[in-house]
């Protein structure tokens, strides 16, 4: 049994968001394509765009809107690398 995601996303500054359990993240890359990276998911270097970061866990289904950044999936999990949110009302999103 593949264990669930570990999702991260990090700032220069700061770590946004730093979530266990995750069962799926959402992400759309510079090539235009939108990706689902699901527990077991090959590793991954890819560049993303401006637009909402997406992802699950048991307590239901969130959404962060990210400038553009560097995602990595590893044996740990998802790592998104941005330089901030892209609109400021996010601020306090996805916190748990």
């Amino acid at each position: 049994m593949t264990k669930p995601l570990r999702l991260t996303v990090l700032t220069p500054a700061e770590m946004l968001l730093d979530v266990e359990n995750v069962a799926w993240v959402r992400a759309q890359l510079a090539d235009g394509a939108g990706i689902s990276i699901w527990p077991g998911h090959a590793p991954l270097l890819a560049e993303t765009v401006t637009a909402p970061l997406c992802y699950a866990n048991a307590a239901g289904e969130y959404t962060l809107n990210l400038e553009a950044g560097i995602l990595q999936v590893d044996r740990n999990g998802v790592t998104v690398f941005t330089s901030g949110l892209a609109w400021a009302s996010d601020r306090d999103a996805g916190h748990e």
